[in-house]
């Protein structure tokens, strides 16, 4: 009986009813487990009885058609994770066909070659795409940013910056206010002094501010709504092998290339460095299409993305080797030396690709350069040290504060409106960032003035010292008392410290292209230029105090307030994101300090060491758990006394397993199972009274095999037997004909006892990527423990809601 009820309704069901949350099911992904060891388990020369060995078990010499090649077969639903083993065991497998066959013929030679080859012209498509994406968006930002200020009038498409390069009516003392650039209040009004031409400014201000967040907002809402937050809790989450389809796709790219301009320009606190981690993964992903190699296997593509994160970093801050680091450190879950290799010259193309485009006007490619004068003493390591202290105390309570606020978010009405919380947002930013100097201006702009060593000819209010130029030696100039100017900046810069530090808390999360790397380094520049200058005074006022007998003496140069701002900014970001060798380096890439690394060191390492007393993981991992993103951390250790039979599922007095056996089902059969249960996939037992387990296969697998064998193999009806077997047995000329289904069973998938630690378990998890193990007693199958089981047991361990670990 031809049971057409299913035929149509079959993978229907399966898209909506299966879910990776259920008890039994294989939660995450399709699954299958090639082999667990580096080497197939038959020699090729040695099948003598077997026509090719695949991926997936040994397959007979099927007559009839081979399921391996049936589209569908061996892929991945959406929010499903991958299967590591198998897809290394696939990509080994292509690869020895490949070099077989280049003996054969110069073409498959020439393509052998071309294979071994694409991998390295992938990393140089993404370099440069992914620079060139930078220096569109870093103009483009700087453009609109000083829009909202004002417009050069005979080029229009110059920023503040470039339209006074251009004016041959500027002095190097006044090279920002030049009669081309014109304010909103000089264009309407004609003049810039007086109340109502600061109102005027200040309306325009906020509105621009308006307008570009609103239409950002709109345009994640409508057309990409993977285009909000910085990106990278999600890619860490893909990376580890979960798929979230659509998130590293073209609409994504393109919306969050758009958005991310108009985020950054409508001035609120968020930067744009962790949103280019994000686009540079979405140009790795698309380009993966191009070649068949890496479109076709979940963990070569992987591998891909963790050089496009390397090459996002290295646009992001101008930190090639930083970038590495940070993909190494931070993002990768799986990152071998080859992939060190690829990413190294990902992060190098995308750098020079950037450095041609010169998107800052300096032929620099770094975004903060300094040029300090004055070598570092050791005893201003007990200020490095505090400021080290500082960054991990407010990295810990920005982290706590985040997630509190984006929970309200998420379960409050609040989350229903994204549109007016931007808006708000936006609103309460601009209104209160307009009347101080420091917040006005661009976080990038800030942080670059924050860390500039002063000269005789700077005109900022940071370098308003009373000068004595009789004192003045070489380039260097003396320590000097502060004039009116820095006390004002001092005051404008404890407030921005305070409003920096809370406003990003609410931004940090909202439905908008945010990064959360500038930011960070705000408050951390801020805080840091603030204890420079402070002990700057101290060394000129008390040069005779214990701390700064032997080396600072009157008239010298001994205190550089830029230094504590850069060490100030690596300690905040680093209390944040917990990054430590990838931010030293980033740090001394970003502003060309490379004597400065000790210092850097240390506020990293206290910074670190602080904010994990006060509570463990970075803001990222913090964000992944909020989402219920089934990540499973590798760098937290298992230590409770816990048996694999004490996770597994069934548990005690639950309804056996449900298992296909082996040569006694049907076709009706399986799709009776199928349709009355949600698991992901079966074991294959011999019989129902052995239990003894030879294979596992997929729900996914079993579908699409037999509902292309009901269209595509003559005689295949309900009554037909299956057969997992080596060699099917001589049928009934009577019978219909049968259908084998061997190719598409897992014949070696993970096993352990039912009393296996569950310390080895997790780790087994973690180094091998599995998303389930079978659990065993004296060979007989007993149950499952999927990855969802083991976070689940893991979070209820810690004494967490095991129910948390649910994406939706």
């Amino acid at each position: 009986m031809d049971n057409k009820g299913f035929r149509r309704s079959s993978l229907a069901s399966f898209h909506s009813n299966t879910s990776d949350e259920d008890m039994v099911e294989i939660t995450e992904a399709t699954l299958d487990f090639t082999m667990t060891d580096d080497v197939p388990p038959i020699d090729r020369d040695m099948a003598a009885g077997f026509v090719s060995y695949n991926g997936n078990g040994l397959n007979g010499g099927a007559k009839v058609m081979d399921f391996l090649d049936v589209p569908g077969v061996g892929t991945y639903e959406d929010f499903n994770t991958i299967d590591w083993v198998r897809e290394k065991s696939r990509d080994r497998d292509r690869h020895r066909e490949i070099l077989s066959r280049s003996k054969e013929s110069t073409w498959a030679l020439l393509h052998s070659v071309s294979d071994a080859f694409s991998g390295w012209m992938l990393m140089l498509l993404i370099g440069l795409t992914a620079g060139s994406l930078a220096g569109l968006i870093d103009i483009s930002s700087h453009w609109m940013t000083d829009l909202k200020e004002g417009i050069c009038l005979p080029w229009f498409w110059f920023n503040h910056e470039q339209c006074c390069w251009q004016s041959n009516n500027v002095t190097f003392e006044d090279r920002n206010n030049c009669p081309e650039w014109r304010s909103w209040s000089q264009l309407v009004l004609g003049r810039s002094e007086g109340a109502f031409p600061y109102i005027l400014n200040y309306f325009m201000y906020v509105m621009w501010a308006l307008l570009f967040s609103l239409l950002a907002v709109l345009l994640v809402r409508n057309f990409a709504p993977y285009a909000c937050g910085s990106g990278i809790p999600e890619i860490k989450t893909i990376l580890s092998g979960f798929i979230i389809r659509g998130y590293l796709g073209k609409w994504t790219l393109i919306i969050k290339t758009m958005t991310l301009v108009l985020a950054v320009s409508s001035g609120l606190s968020l930067g744009k460095e962790g949103p280019l981690i994000h686009v540079a993964c979405c140009c790795g992903n698309i380009l993966c299409h191009l070649f068949t190699k890496y479109r076709k296997n979940e963990a070569k593509r992987r591998e891909v993305l963790s050089a496009a994160a390397a090459a996002g970093v290295s646009v992001a801050f101008g930190a090639p080797i930083g970038g590495v680091l940070f993909s190494l450190e931070e993002v990768s879950y799986y990152f071998p030396l080859k992939t060190l290799w690829r990413s190294f010259f990902a992060a190098l193309v995308a750098a020079f690709t950037l450095r041609s485009i010169n998107p800052f006007g300096n032929s620099r490619l770094v975004l903060f350069y300094v040029e300090f004068h004055a070598p570092w003493h050791l005893l201003e390591l007990i200020p490095f040290i505090l400021l080290g202290i500082f960054g991990g105390l407010w990295g810990a309570f920005f982290i706590r504060a985040n997630i509190a606020w984006c929970h309200r978010r998420k379960t409050t009405k609040l989350g229903r409106y994204p549109v007016a919380e931007v808006l708000m947002v936006t609103a309460i930013t601009a209104i209160l960032a307009f009347p101080n100097d420091y917040t006005r201006m661009s976080s990038s702009e800030m942080i670059s003035e924050l860390f500039n060593d002063c000269g005789l000819l700077d005109s900022s209010k940071l370098c308003d010292y009373v000068n004595d130029y009789n004192n003045t030696k070489g380039g260097n100039l003396p320590d000097r008392a502060a004039g009116n100017g820095v006390y004002t900046a001092m005051w404008q810069l404890s407030l921005a410290l305070i409003f920096k530090a809370v406003i990003t808390i609410f931004t940090f999360g909202i439905k908008v292209p945010s990064g959360l790397f500038i930011p960070s380094m705000a408050v951390g520049a801020i805080m840091g230029r603030l204890l420079g200058v402070a002990m700057e005074q101290l060394s000129f006022y008390h040069h005779d105090w214990l701390i700064f007998r032997g080396w600072c003496n009157q008239g010298a140069d001994c205190i550089t307030p830029g230094l504590y701002a850069m060490v100030g900014a690596a300690a905040c970001l680093g209390g944040a994101t917990r990054m430590t060798v990838s931010l030293v380096v980033i740090m001394f890439e970003l502003t060309g300090g490379l004597e400065y690394i000790v210092p850097l060191m240390a506020a990293a390492m206290t910074s670190k060491w602080v904010a994990d007393a006060l509570g463990r993981g970075s803001i990222y991992d913090a964000h992944i758990h909020l989402n219920g993103y089934p990540f499973l951390e590798a760098k937290e250790e298992f230590s409770h006394k816990t048996l694999a039979m004490d996770v597994m599922r069934p548990r005690r007095n639950d309804p056996i397993l449900t298992a296909i056996t082996q040569d006694s089902m049907t076709v009706e059969d399986i799709e009776a199972i199928i349709s009355e249960t949600t698991y992901s996939g079966f074991p294959i037992v011999v019989s129902r009274e052995s239990q003894r387990l030879m294979g596992f296969v997929l729900r996914r697998d079993l579908i699409i095999s037999i509902e292309s064998a009901r269209k595509k193999q003559e005689g295949i009806v309900s009554t037909s037997r299956i057969y997992f077997t080596e060699h099917t047995p001589t049928q009934p000329t009577t019978a219909p004909p049968s259908l084998k289904l061997r190719a598409i069973m897992d014949l070696s998938p993970f096993t352990i006892t039912d009393q296996t630690p569950m310390e080895i378990v997790v780790d087994i998890f973690r180094k091998l990527g599995l998303r389930q193990c079978l659990v065993t007693h004296n060979g007989r199958l007993l149950g499952i423990i999927t990855k969802k089981d083991v976070l689940k047991h893991i979070a209820q361990m810690a004494n967490q809601d095991p129910d948390s670990i649910l994406f939706n």
